[in-house]
């Protein structure tokens, strides 16, 4: 919501003081909701960073950045200010009730696995099947997205 564009750059700065180095990032993604479709479209990147921190040091990380940036989340799949998730973790798989790596949808959201093939297109991750080029072209979710 608001300046979605303005908010993405305001967080990806934002990174390294919260301990993470920047690497590749993505072009923006201009993309359809999902799940609940009453609300505006989502504007969406990837970005890869390297870290020393856990994997949950670095989610509370990224969620004092959304409550700095005054993002809430009304309801689960609604509009929201900025949402910033942890897709992968290097190779590791992590299960517990506060995070889940490899984020648990992103082989099947196109809005994910697009700016991540664009900028990691050769990725694996143990559990796949393939790496993430593949895995887009042969998703099941037909939702639209265009580059912004």
């Amino acid at each position: 919501m608001g300046d979605r564009e303005a908010n993405l750059r305001a967080a990806i700065r934002a990174l390294p003081d919260a301990g993470v180095e920047v690497g590749k990032i993505s072009s923006l993604y201009e993309t359809e909701p999902v799940d609940y479709l009453n609300q505006p479209w989502f504007l969406n990147c990837a970005v890869e960073g390297e870290t020393k921190l856990g994997a949950l040091e670095l989610l509370h990380a990224l969620r004092e950045i959304e409550a700095r940036m005054g993002s809430k989340k009304e309801f689960s799949k609604g509009p929201r200010l900025l949402d910033i998730d942890i897709l992968l973790y290097g190779d590791e798989t992590i299960a517990t009730a506060e995070l889940q790596v490899p984020h648990p949808r992103m082989l099947d959201r196109r809005f994910v696995l697009a700016p991540l093939a664009e900028i990691a297109p050769e990725l694996r991750h143990p559990s796949w099947n393939g790496p993430v080029q593949q895995l887009q072209r042969t998703t099941s979710d037909r939702s639209q997205i265009k580059k912004f």
